[in-house]
This record gives C-alpha cells, sequence and structure tokens, in this order.
C-alpha cells in the first residue's frame, strides 16, 4: 500500500469536451462563466482548475484562441495563485466514414499536432495535458500517434509549461516510459490515470494500484473517475497515494439522481471525502510547491499576452 498524500491536490475540471448543456443547466459555456466557475471552486479548496472552452452560443467545445485568452486572462485576473491547467485533447478524434474508412465523416477533429498546443505556446499556462492514448471512443477513434505526441511534447516543453500526461490504459504507460527514456518527458512526469471510459481503465482499486505501480518512480499522480465513478475514485486514488480531481467534466451528479449546482459543490463534497480519510487538500501556494510550478509566473504572463490576444 502506498502512503497516503497530505496535502492532497485537488484538481477541478470545468467543463470538459463530452459533458452537454442538454445533460445539466449547470454546465458553464461562456468565458465568464467558465472563469467564475473556477474562481468558485478555488474558493471551495480546489487548487488547480482544468480549463476546457466552449462556444458561447452554441455550447458545443471550442479551440478558438480567443475564448482561451478570455477565460484565463479572468481567472488570471482575479486569483492569479489558482494553477491553471489547459487541455490540448481536442484535435485528435477520427471518425471514418462507413463506406470508406480512409475518409473522415462527420465529427472528425484531427488537426496537426501544433495546431493542437498553439493555445500552450500564446498563454503558457502552468499546466496543460498530454493524452498518450489512441482508443475506440464510441463510433469515433482517438489518435495520439508517438511522433504526433512527440511534437506536442516540443511546443510543451519549449513554452515552459508543465504536462501532464493523461493514461487511458497500461499501454499508454508503455509510451511513457519510452517518452522517458529518450528525454521527451522528464523522468518523473506530473500523471493522470483517467478511469471510467467504456474502452479504458476500468475504476476500482485493484486498476488504481496496478496502474499507480506502472508509473515512472516519483511521479506524482492523481485517479479519477467518469459518472458514477467520479466520487468513488477520489477515495481510491488518496487511499493509493495519489491526488484528486473532480468536476463537471466528469461527473453531473452531486449524488444519485441529483444533480450539481455548479463545480463548487462537487469540490465541496470531494473535499469532505479527503478530510474524512485523515487528509487535507492543499492550497495553491502549497500546491505549486510540490508541482515545481513557479508561484510569480501568471503574473508576468499576463502582460505578455494583451497583445497578442486576437481582436473581435
Amino acid at each position: 500500500m502506498f502512503p497516503i498524500n497530505d496535502p492532497v491536490i485537488l484538481t477541478c475540471a470545468i467543463t470538459g469536451n463530452l459533458t452537454t448543456p442538454e445533460q445539466t443547466p449547470h454546465l458553464p459555456i461562456t468565458p465568464l462563466q467558465i472563469a467564475t466557475a473556477a474562481i468558485e471552486a478555488a474558493d471551495a479548496g480546489a487548487a488547480v482548475a482544468h480549463i476546457h472552452v466552449r462556444h458561447p452560443e452554441t455550447g458545443m467545445p471550442s479551440m478558438e484562441i480567443a475564448h482561451y485568452c478570455e477565460t484565463v486572462d479572468r481567472i488570471r485576473d482575479a486569483r492569479p495563485d489558482l494553477i491553471i491547467n489547459l487541455t490540448t485533447g481536442p484535435g485528435g478524434r477520427f471518425v471514418p466514414s462507413q463506406d470508406e474508412p480512409r475518409v473522415a465523416a462527420a465529427g472528425t477533429t484531427l488537426l496537426p499536432p501544433e495546431a493542437r498546443v498553439e493555445h500552450i505556446a500564446l498563454l503558457r499556462p502552468d499546466i496543460c495535458t498530454l493524452d498518450l492514448n489512441t482508443m475506440n471512443s464510441g463510433a469515433a477513434v482517438v489518435i495520439n500517434t508517438p511522433g504526433n505526441v512527440r511534437r506536442m511534447a516540443a511546443v510543451i516543453r519549449e513554452a515552459g509549461v508543465k504536462p501532464e500526461i493523461e493514461l487511458f490504459d497500461s499501454g499508454d504507460i508503455a509510451l511513457l516510459h519510452d517518452l522517458v527514456r529518450d528525454g521527451t518527458l522528464d523522468p518523473a512526469p506530473l500523471c493522470s490515470i483517467v478511469t471510467g471510459v467504456r474502452y479504458g481503465f476500468q475504476p476500482g482499486a485493484a486498476t488504481t494500484l496496478y496502474a499507480a505501480g506502472l508509473l515512472p518512480a516519483g511521479s506524482p499522480w492523481a485517479g479519477f473517475g467518469i459518472g458514477r465513478a467520479a466520487f468513488p475514485m477520489v477515495a481510491q486514488s488518496v487511499l493509493a497515494g495519489g491526488h484528486a480531481r473532480i468536476g463537471l467534466e466528469d461527473t453531473v451528479y452531486l449524488d444519485r439522481g441529483v444533480l450539481a449546482p455548479s463545480n463548487a459543490a462537487l469540490v465541496v463534497k470531494a473535499r469532505r471525502i479527503v478530510e474524512d480519510m485523515g487528509s487535507h487538500l492543499a492550497d495553491c501556494a502549497t500546491a505549486r510547491r510540490l508541482l515545481g510550478l513557479d508561484g510569480n509566473r501568471a503574473n508576468a504572463v499576463v502582460t505578455a499576452i494583451s497583445n497578442k490576444k486576437p481582436q473581435g
């Protein structure tokens, strides 16, 4: 058994890519709503805000730089201490045509690797995700080839951003070790073990201990679950020596059949779980120290990006 972390770094995943407004009317959509939700989550105890953005008019996932810029600026203006973790997951989905599978069908988002991290080079968040999975996802396939991962990692490194490696199955961890060996990633990278996705790691104690035991020595990590696994995985991850994550990206329910009124409400419940197990949540300053992040960096970046924002 791994020792329980004390304190535990809690990430709040604010809106995600797949949660829809039809599932919950409380999903943040606009940059103002997403930033406000992140600040409220921080006030409730989260030290990290994991950010996707949406088209304000439709609620659909967005990759537009302007949406990232407004959201990040609002968070930095209000809570410069909050650790910002931007996604790089969008842009990796391929839907094959039924009659000609080499041809992309509607729903395909596949982009060149550099386009998927353009907002990282511009905004230089504290952390950004880097997915290693190539896997089935509903009727689509998520594609993250080793070569494309290396190209994205090069941009992330040049921007001075810490990658958070998202791992969906044991093969992803095998790739992780290759990337560490060839110097693409640091020897003890920040990792997330993703459970509850239909064709990936399934949630539970055995999975969590198995996956954590395969990580490079010394890697800080969190395990989290999707849907009904979200809150059980807060406990499983902490018990196995990891950190934790919760948010409307992962679950829209606070209790069985009860929609969460906000991300902050999910954080409050996750905080109670952590504290009931004898630990406590890291504040932003402590989380920055534990993750080796520069506490003064966010303020310095605000001015640097102000003249680069897209207009209109």
